[in-house]
């Protein structure tokens, strides 16, 4: 499995010239090649295939005197630009042809130098190298500072230098990592994701929405309203802005760190795990999104899923037309749909259930049945019917009063059939 190991970078301020330059070298090819492909669009001529547009962009390029400066980085960073501009290209025509499932993806546009994130890459033909002093030796940049937070599992195939909108630098390694699976436990968890309580297990252990965003919303206002009285241009403006990038950053960085820790906890003692599987770009856009989004349900479920197949856990969701909230998991009853300020409810059955642990519950029986091989039903077994129930006996005599195709309702028309 390929992971992802990101790591704070601190380069000197010669350093963080050099990366600026490397930044605008790559956005540049990356939008020249763009532009490229679509003027031949435009004027009706063939695709740019990738050799002629890497010959033109920046082999050709290099000799020109608008474009001399390209050779003042490696050229592995502006190789990997054009790279991305081909996968941007090759997802795009995907999901037109229909090859590629999910949302549509557009076609890849400009880069701007005001882009809140900027990023190159080094892959080993560039030769980087992670040094015995922890430093980390990049071409045409140098030495960068890495503060190591933990060791890597193996040698890094690519790494990725990214300047985020709060100014910081980060050095985001590729490697490969063997899966380690836990020693398995009996234990199978279903997880109901909501607002009020973030995680509703069906166990009935309930674990509270952090809500960073709104607990930071006080300070986010202040710097908003701050940043909205400088004078647009103004040095003090992009002050402000930084000021903004971080408070959002420091927030994300909390919720992330805190998801990280809840999805291990849940993956090492459960050997399964079911969610459902939300619409949260639909959710985003109703009167909830802020509270929506500041759950990071998406991220969450994502770390859940990379972490079970890492660890040799079962990870499955359901159907997110799945009625886990009206049906019973006692009986099996589906009721009518029920208000969100309807937290518990009882059902005919003589069950009483909280809304968020019934719903974990019959996620739970749901993933069961669709991805374990135990064969595990989502609805209950069968139950003796009860004594006022009405009930066929094996010694009783047909009634004459059957419905068509019984054996007493064929007698009976041979009977008038043969009188007639």
């Amino acid at each position: 499995m390929q992971l992802r190991y990101q790591f704070r970078v601190y380069p000197t301020p010669g350093q963080q010239i050099k990366l600026a330059r490397a930044f605008g070298c790559a956005r540049v090819v990356f939008n020249d090649g763009l532009g490229l492909r679509q003027q031949a669009h435009e004027q009706g001529l063939p695709y740019v295939s990738d050799a002629e547009l890497s010959r033109q962009i920046i082999t050709q390029a290099k000799k020109t005197e608008a474009r001399a400066w390209l050779g003042e980085v490696s050229a592995v960073v502006l190789q990997q630009a054009l790279a991305d501009l081909n996968t941007a290209y090759r997802n795009f025509f995907a999901s037109v042809t229909g090859k590629r499932k999910g949302r549509k993806v557009a076609p890849p546009r400009f880069r701007s130098r005001k882009d809140n994130r900027q990023a190159i890459r080094f892959t080993k033909n560039s030769r980087f190298k992670v040094l015995d002093n922890g430093r980390l030796r990049l071409p045409k940049i140098g030495d960068l500072d890495v503060r190591w937070s933990r060791s890597l599992p193996s040698d890094p195939s690519s790494v990725a230098i990214i300047r985020d909108a709060a100014g910081r630098y980060f050095a985001s390694f590729v490697v490969q990592s063997t899966d380690e699976a836990l020693p398995p436990v009996e234990s199978e968890v279903g997880i109901d994701l909501g607002l009020t309580h973030f995680a509703v297990l069906s166990d009935g252990a309930k674990v509270a929405a952090p809500k960073f965003l709104r607990r930071a919303a006080r300070k986010l206002k202040r710097l908003q309203q701050a940043l909205s009285r400088k004078q647009r241009g103004s040095q003090n403006r992009k002050k402000a802005i930084v000021k903004v990038a971080r408070a959002h950053a420091r927030v994300a960085d909390t919720r992330r760190d805190w998801q990280h820790k809840l999805s291990t906890t849940i993956i090492r003692e459960n050997q399964a795990v079911y969610v459902e599987d939300l619409c949260v770009t639909g959710l985003g856009r109703t009167r909830l999104a802020k509270s929506v989004h500041d759950a990071g349900w998406a991220g969450f479920t994502s770390m859940l899923e990379y972490k079970a197949a890492r660890y040799g856990r079962t990870f499955g969701r359901v159907d997110r037309f799945f009625p886990s909230t009206r049906m019973c998991s006692d009986c099996a009853r589906i009721n009518d749909k029920m208000a969100l300020n309807v937290r518990s409810w009882d059902c005919p059955c003589g069950s009483h259930h909280d809304r968020d642990v019934n719903a974990a519950k019959n996620v739970k029986a749901a993933g069961q049945a669709d991805f374990n091989d135990r064969g595990a039903q989502v609805r209950p077994g069968l139950v003796p019917a009860p004594r006022g129930e009405a009930v066929t006996h094996p010694d009783a005599a047909y009634s004459t009063r059957s419905v068509e195709g019984s054996p007493s309702f064929r007698a009976e028309r041979m009977s008038k059939v043969g009188g007639a």
